[in-house]
C-alpha cells in the first residue's frame, strides 16, 4: 500500500493512490471531519467500517429519515440475549459520517471487523475502549458494551513484540503520545492537535491521516498489540475483508478504522496466515438491530468503555458552522436564564473573552471545554460549582436520545411495547422525568398497567415513587428514564411473549410456580393486580392457597398478609375482582391471630424487634380486611383479643406488650386508665430496668406518635418520668441507649415540648397550667392579641369573618366557627 505523502501547503492536494486507510478516534468531531474531507477528496467506490459484517443488511436504514443518532447496532445471541454487545454510533462519530457519506452517493459500505458471533461466543460481552479514547483500559477499538454477565472481560495474554518488559502492557496510546508531547492532559493534548485543527479550504485532507498513521505504527513497534492480544485476530479478520474489497474495486477503497489498527491493515502478511489466526474461532446465531442510544451512555462515567467524556461539547463542535465558542457560551447563557440565572449580553460577551485569554495564557490555539468551563464558572456562575453542574449535566454531556425507524428489525415484543408507547403517549426520554397518574383516568390507568407489566418483566423504564400530595391509592408516582440497555432487556422478555401482557402473564405464572416463601407470592399477587394480569392471577392464588396451606411459620404468615390486604384496598380502586384474594387473606388472618400469642414468647431482643414490626403491620391489614363469616367486625373483634393477651402476657417481650397497649389505645378499645395500669405495671421497682426500657420503646416509641401521647396526657409523661429518675445509677447506663433511641425519633418541636414539661415539674395541672406560661412567655393567654388574629385565621380557613367580641355567624363549615385556642 502506498504510503499517504501530504501535499505542499500551497498546491491542490491529489489523491494519493489507495487503498486509503484512515484512522480515526471514535467519537472524535475532527476525526469525523477529517474522514468527510477525504471522502469528498478521493471519491472511493467503496467504504469499509469497522463493525460487525452481520449488520450489512442494515446499512440502508441509515438514510432513512427517521433514523436519528445517537443509534447504536445491538447484536445479541438468540438462545440467549443477555449475551449482547452495542456499537454506538453519534451524529459526530467518523464511523456514522462515512456510512451517510457512502449512501449518500451510492458508494459501497460494509462492516469489516470481527463477526459478531465469534465476539459474542468468545463471552468477551464487556467492552474493549478504543484506542484514543484517553482512558488507560486499553487500545482496541470494539465498542461493545456489556448487558449481561459480569466478570468476563478479556484478558491480555501478552504477545507483545516490544521488549520484554513491555509484555502483557495495556497502554492507553493517546496518553502516550499526550505525554511525548509535554501534555498531562490526554484530551487537551487531542483538542489542540485534532479537534482545533484549521480546515482552511484548500488544505490537504490526508495529512491528520499520514501522520496519526505514523505515530500508531511507532507505538505497535514499540508495545506491540498494546496488551489486547484478541486484536491480532480482529485485524486479521480485517485484512481479509480489505483483499476482498481490493479484488472487486480495486484500489478506489476507503477503511474507517481505530487509528490503532492502520499500522496492521498495513503491513504485508501472507492469506495463510490471517487464516491460521481465524481458525477454530467459536461461533453462536446472533441477530442485530437498531437501537436509539443517548449522549449519557456515550459517556465515560456512565459506564461505557469507549466513551469521551463531554459528547454534548463534542457534538457542538461538530455541528458549529463557525465562532464555536460564542455559540457554545449563548447556549450556556440560554440554559441558565431558563433556571432563572441572571445572565445578561454582558456575561456572553465577557466569557467569551475571558476563555480566549486563558487559552492564549496557556498557550492553545483555541479556548478548548476546560477553558470555556473556567470562564463559564467565573462570570456567568460567580464562581459557584452548582449552576456549573447542571450545565455539566445538560450540555457538556447532554440528554439527547436517538430514534430508529420502524423498519429497523425488532422482536414482536418490542413492536408490541412501541404501539403501547405511542398510543398512551409515553414517549421514552433519555432525561429522567416525574409522571403523576390518576388511575380514575382511562388513559392514567392504562399507563399505570404499562409500567407495572414492564416492572414484572425486568423492563425499568420506570421506578414507582411516593405521591407527593396524596396518600389516596387513586394516585401513582413515577420516575421515568429510558436506557438503551432495556433494548436488551426486551429482547430476553421476548421469550415469555409476543404482547406486553402475554408476556407479563406468563412469567408471573412461571414465578408463581417457582415461589418458594409465601412472602414472595403474596407480592407477586399484588404486581398481578396491579399490572391487571386476570389470566395469571388465578394461577397465582392457587399456588398461594397452596403454599400457605402449608407454611406454619407465624412469621412468614404475618409478612404476607400486608400484601394482600394492599390488594384488596387496589382492587376497590381499580375495580378487579378480588373475592378469592379476599378469602384468602381471611384465612390467613384467623391463623395469625391463633398462633401470634405462641410465637412471640422466647424471643430476644432483635427478635422482638422484628416481630414488633410485624405486629404493626398485621394490625394495619387488619383495618383493610373483610369481616370473618361472624360478621363484618368479628375478624377485628379477634385481633383486639389478641393484643390484649399479648399486652397482659408476661412471657411476651416488653416491646411488644408496650406496643400491643398502645395499638388497643389508639383504636378505642383501652380505656386510658387501663393504659395506665399496664404502663405503671409495666414501670414498677420490680421491672428489670432493660425490660421497662423496651416496654416504652414499644409503647411510645418510632415515629407512631407516641411523643404527642406524652405531650397530651401528662399523667403516662408523669409514670415515665417517676420511673426513669428511679433508675439505678448502675443498670442507667444499660436503659440509656434504648431510650436514646426512642426519643431521638420524635419530631423536634415535640422534643421541645416533653422538654418544657419535664421541666416545669409535676404537680402543675388545670387552669393554673395554663396560666402557668411556658419558660420565655408571658404567664396566662393574652385574649386581645389573640382575638386580633382571629379574622385572618378565619379569611384563611374559609370560615365566616367576624370581630372580636361578636358572636360568630352561622356557616357551612361547623368546624371551621371555632377555632381552638384563638378568641375567647
Amino acid at each position: 500500500m502506498t504510503t499517504l505523502t501530504p501535499a505542499a501547503p500551497d498546491a491542490a492536494p491529489d489523491a494519493p493512490p489507495g487503498p486509503w486507510l484512515l484512522g480515526v478516534r471514535h467519537h472524535g468531531p475532527g476525526s469525523a471531519r477529517a474522514v468527510r474531507a477525504v471522502l469528498e477528496a478521493a471519491r472511493p467506490r467503496a467504504v469499509l467500517i469497522e463493525g460487525p459484517p452481520e449488520a450489512d443488511g442494515l446499512l440502508a436504514l441509515a438514510a432513512d429519515p427517521d433514523m436519528r443518532p445517537p443509534v447504536a447496532l445491538l447484536a445479541h445471541v438468540v438462545d440467549d440475549p443477555r449475551r449482547a454487545a452495542f456499537w454506538p454510533m453519534a451524529e459526530f462519530s467518523p464511523e456514522w459520517v462515512a456510512l451517510r457519506w457512502a449512501l449518500d452517493v451510492g458508494a459501497e459500505v460494509r462492516f469489516i471487523d470481527l463477526p459478531a458471533a465469534h465476539s459474542l461466543a468468545a463471552g468477551e460481552e464487556r467492552p474493549e475502549t478504543e484506542p484514543l479514547s484517553g482512558t488507560d483500559n486499553g487500545p482496541d477499538g470494539d465498542e461493545r458494551q456489556d448487558c449481561g454477565r459480569e466478570g468476563n472481560e478479556p484478558q491480555g495474554e501478552g504477545g507483545s513484540e516490544g521488549g520484554p518488559d513491555q509484555a502483557g502492557l495495556r497502554i492507553d496510546p493517546i496518553g502516550v503520545l499526550a505525554e511525548t508531547a509535554g501534555y498531562d492532559d490526554p484530551e487537551a493534548w487531542w483538542e489542540d492537535v485534532v479537534e482545533h485543527r484549521d480546515g482552511t479550504p484548500g488544505a490537504d485532507p490526508y495529512g491528520p491521516f499520514v501522520v496519526l498513521g505514523e505515530a500508531m505504527t511507532a507505538l505497535r513497534e514499540e508495545y506491540g498489540d498494546g496488551g489486547h492480544a484478541r486484536d491480532l485476530v480482529r485485524e486479521a479478520y480485517m485484512r481479509q475483508q480489505l483483499r476482498t474489497a481490493r479484488r472487486e474495486f480495486g484500489d478506489e477503497v476507503a477503511v474507517v478504522c481505530g487509528a490503532w489498527h492502520v499500522p496492521a491493515l498495513a503491513a504485508r502478511t501472507t492469506v495463510a496466515a490471517d487464516r491460521a489466526l481465524l481458525k477454530g474461532l467459536p461461533k453462536v446465531k446472533a441477530e442485530l438491530t437498531w437501537v436509539p442510544w443517548t449522549h449519557r451512555r456515550l459517556a465515560r462515567h456512565s459506564g461505557y468503555g469507549a466513551g469521551i467524556d463531554s459528547p454534548g461539547w463534542y457534538g457542538h463542535l461538530f455541528g458549529a458552522p463557525d465562532r464555536p465558542v460564542e455559540r457554545w457560551m449563548t447556549k450556556v447563557a440560554g440554559l441558565l436564564r431558563e433556571e432563572d440565572r441572571l445572565v445578561s449580553s454582558a456575561h456572553v460577551i465577557e466569557a467569551v473573552r475571558l476563555a480566549g485569554t486563558l487559552a492564549a495564557m496557556r498557550g492553545r490555539p483555541l479556548p478548548g471545554l476546560t477553558e470555556t468551563t473556567d470562564a463559564v464558572r467565573a462570570v456567568m456562575c460567580e464562581g459557584s460549582d452548582v449552576p456549573l453542574a447542571l450545565v455539566q449535566d445538560r450540555l457538556v454531556v447532554g440528554d439527547v436520545l436517538g430514534e430508529v425507524p420502524d423498519a429497523a428489525p425488532a422482536v414482536p415484543l418490542q413492536r408490541d411495547l412501541t404501539r403501547a408507547q405511542r398510543s398512551l403517549r409515553l414517549k421514552p426520554e433519555a432525561l429522567e422525568r416525574e409522571l403523576e397518574l390518576d388511575l380514575r383516568k382511562d388513559t392514567d390507568a392504562a399507563r399505570s398497567r404499562l409500567l407495572h407489566r414492564l416492572s414484572l418483566l425486568g423492563i425499568g423504564w420506570g421506578e414507582q415513587s411516593a405521591s407527593r400530595g396524596s396518600t389516596g391509592t387513586f394516585r401513582e408516582s413515577w420516575r421515568l428514564r429510558w436506557e438503551p440497555e432495556l433494548s436488551v432487556r426486551v429482547a430476553e422478555a421476548g421469550v415469555w411473549g409476543t404482547t406486553v401482557l402475554a408476556a407479563a402473564t406468563a412469567r408471573a405464572a412461571s414465578e408463581a410456580a417457582g415461589a418458594t416463601v409465601l412472602g414472595e407470592i403474596t407480592a407477586l399477587a399484588e404486581r398481578c393486580l396491579l399490572a391487571e394480569l386476570s389470566d395469571a392471577l388465578p394461577v397465582v392464588m392457587r399456588a398461594l392457597a397452596d403454599r400457605a396451606a402449608l407454611d406454619t411459620d407465624v412469621a412468614h404468615l404475618a409478612q404476607a398478609l400486608p400484601a394482600l390486604a394492599r390488594t384488596l384496598r387496589y382492587g376497590d380502586v381499580r375495580g378487579t375482582e378480588t373475592a378469592a384474594i379476599g378469602e384468602v387473606a381471611t384465612g390467613l388472618a384467623e391463623r395469625i391471630c391463633v398462633g401470634l400469642p405462641a410465637a412471640c414468647t422466647g424471643l430476644d431482643a432483635d427478635g422482638a424487634t422484628e416481630m414488633r414490626r410485624r405486629v404493626d403491620d398485621v394490625h394495619t391489614a387488619m383495618a383493610l380486611l373483610p369481616g370473618a363469616p361472624g360478621g363484618p367486625t368479628a375478624l377485628r373483634d379477634r385481633w383486639a383479643s389478641v393484643l390484649s393477651r399479648l399486652a397482659g402476657r408476661d412471657s411476651v417481650p416488653g416491646e411488644i406488650r408496650g406496643r400491643a397497649v398502645r395499638l388497643l389505645l389508639d383504636d378505642g378499645r383501652l380505656e386510658d386508665t387501663e393504659a395506665e395500669r399496664h404502663m405503671g405495671l409495666a414501670l414498677s421497682v420490680g421491672t428489670p430496668p432493660g425490660e421497662a426500657a423496651a416496654w416504652i420503646e414499644g409503647f411510645v416509641g418510632g415515629a407512631s406518635g407516641g411523643g404527642m401521647l406524652l405531650v397530651h396526657d401528662e399523667r403516662l409523661l408523669a409514670l415515665v418520668d417517676i420511673w426513669l429518675t428511679g433508675v439505678p445509677a448502675d443498670a442507667f447506663t444499660d436503659v440509656l441507649p434504648l431510650l436514646r433511641r426512642t426519643f431521638s425519633a420524635y419530631e423536634p418541636g415535640v422534643r421541645r415540648t416533653l422538654g418544657e414539661l419535664v421541666r416545669r415539674g409535676p404537680g402543675v395541672t388545670g387552669p393554673a397550667a395554663a396560666d402557668a406560661g411556658a419558660p420565655g412567655f408571658g404567664a396566662g393567654l393574652d385574649h386581645a392579641r389573640a382575638d386580633a388574629v382571629e379574622p385572618l385565621l378565619r379569611l384563611l380557613l374559609g370560615a365566616s369573618t367576624h370581630g372580636p367580641g361578636t358572636p360568630p355567624q352561622p356557616s357551612d363549615h361547623p368546624a371551621s366557627d371555632h377555632l381552638a385556642g384563638v378568641g375567647k
